[in-house]
Order: structure tokens, then sequence, then C-alpha cells
């Protein structure tokens, strides 16, 4: 498992995304808006679960390596 993950850029390319649906009419300014605020949402929450999760594990004597 990688720890590389970029919310702030996944958040970006997501909302571009998703203005150049709203650009070629597949959606309308209120599906805009709800998406948006879902999009919004799943990175808010995304990020609650990315921050602070990693810890080192000690060693089996109790000293860190």
């Amino acid at each position: 498992m990688t720890y590389n993950f970029d919310p702030e850029g996944w958040l970006e390319r997501n909302r571009a995304a998703l203005e150049a649906r709203r650009h070629r009419g597949e959606i309308d300014d209120d599906a805009y808006r709800a998406e948006l605020a879902e999009l919004d949402r799943r990175y808010d929450e995304m990020v609650a679960r990315l921050d602070g999760t990693f810890q080192i594990p000690t060693s089996r004597s109790g000293r860190d390596r």
C-alpha cells in the first residue's frame, strides 16, 4: 500500500471533470451544485481518514528502531 495519495490533486481533477460535464451540457447548474457538494463531502471525509492514521510500530524490546 502506498501513502503517496494527493487529496488536493484528486479534488482538483474531479472538480475539473465536473466543470467539463457542465460545460458540455451533460448536467445543469442544479446537478452541478449537488455533485460539487458531494465531491466536497467525500474530500472532507477522505482527508479526515488520512490525517494521522500511520504509526511506526516499536520494536519488541520497546525501543525505537
